[in-house]
């Protein structure tokens, strides 16, 4: 199968994966022929790539993250507490079985994780129409829970930090509806309110029973930045929590390969790459550098265009250099299809590089 852009989609094609809403229902099955109307609904949906089958990529193997039972259950509970939680911030209001339900959740994520060797951070916002906040959450938490192993955390401390990943943005839940979901971008004033969700998050964890004190800090201090220029208390260094370090770089990685109505997502190459004008001043370099050689810069099956002019498909990512994927050659560099395909594994042709990519370049 293929990974195009939303806008490369032409009527005809067959769905390579099956598409679901935010409640798990199947939305589209595998291999539903694609017609202008559902493509058109596909769009407004926010959808802005989508896998494709193709006989000449059929091989291709997608492995996600997580089991997907165990991604179903835990946006359900996501969903379930955090619609429990939704309203104006009441003063002595605790939720007893937050920590048991959330531990669960994190344990699972780990072990699935743990049972993927030299699993890799692929892009989660594919294929899926969910509410932003519930996929968010979950995401960043197994982005996170991935680099802390690969760190060398113990059990307990993943599970306190998978907690604080899960956890980190659920003062929002607090936020009025219509500033989280505004079809455009906020105000200066909108953003300041927006702000608070960190302190909001961080009263409603920090006395609640089972979610330890260190899980409450990711809540408070996930937008702080190494130079003090973070929010909401412009701490510097090492005065914010190391598990709050990892979160600032699965958060704001998440958030912009993440379509929203105001602004297009990026693929991972490029939103690392501002990550990276970050380094040593907002993130963490050491940390960079394991997310770095964790995420799958160019995504299973994306079309992408060469330094020689040929396209081809990503059909392989090697774990050890995972920005030189091995790619299926499917046009020559005039345009036209190849009788024969072949692989070229980038990692032993070091001259030749990646230069476009499929909804970026408006290549297909």
């Amino acid at each position: 199968m293929r990974l195009i852009s939303i806008n490369s989609l032409q009527p005809g094609m067959r769905l390579g994966k099956k598409i679901y809403n935010e409640d798990g229902v199947i939305l589209l099955s595998e291999n539903a022929e694609l017609t202008e109307v559902i493509i058109q609904r596909l769009r407004s949906h926010g959808l802005n790539f989508v896998y494709v089958a193709d006989s000449r990529t059929d091989d291709v193997v997608l492995t996600e993250m997580i089991e997907d039972e165990t991604r179903r259950r835990a946006l359900n509970e996501i969903r379930t507490q955090f619609r429990k939680m939704t309203g104006p911030a009441v003063k002595g209001l605790v939720y007893p079985y937050l920590g048991k339900t959330f531990s669960g959740l994190v344990e699972s994520i780990m072990d699935d994780l743990s049972s993927r060797e030299d699993a890799m951070i692929m892009m989660m916002n594919i294929n899926s129409i969910d509410h932003y906040l519930y996929r968010h959450s979950l995401n960043v938490c197994i982005y996170t829970i991935l680099l802390g192993q690969v760190h060398g955390y113990s059990k307990n401390e993943l599970t306190l930090l998978g907690l604080g990943a899960l956890l980190h943005d659920i003062g929002k839940t607090k936020l009025p509806l219509e500033l989280l979901t505004k079809p455009d971008r906020l105000t200066d004033a909108e953003y300041e309110q927006v702000k608070k969700h960190a302190e909001i998050g961080f009263k409603m964890l920090k006395d609640e029973p089972g979610i330890p004190l260190i899980s409450a800090h990711c809540a408070y201090q996930h937008h702080e930045r190494l130079n003090g220029s973070g929010y909401p208390r412009g701490i510097k260094g090492d005065e914010i929590s190391e598990f709050a370090r990892w979160i600032a770089i699965t958060d704001s990685y998440d958030a912009m390969t993440t379509h929203r109505v105001y602004r297009q997502a990026m693929l991972p190459h490029q939103a690392l790459e501002v990550l990276y004008t970050g380094c040593g001043s907002l993130y963490e370099k050491s940390k960079l550098e394991v997310f770095r050689d964790r995420v799958a810069i160019y995504p299973l099956g994306v079309t992408v265009k060469l330094s020689t002019g040929e396209k081809g498909v990503v059909v392989k990512i090697d774990g050890i250099f995972p920005q030189r994927p091995v790619v299926r050659i499917l046009t020559d560099p005039l345009g036209a299809d190849l009788k024969a395909p072949y692989d070229l594994d980038l990692s032993r042709h070091l001259s030749i590089v990646i230069t476009e990519v499929d909804g970026m370049n408006g290549i297909g």
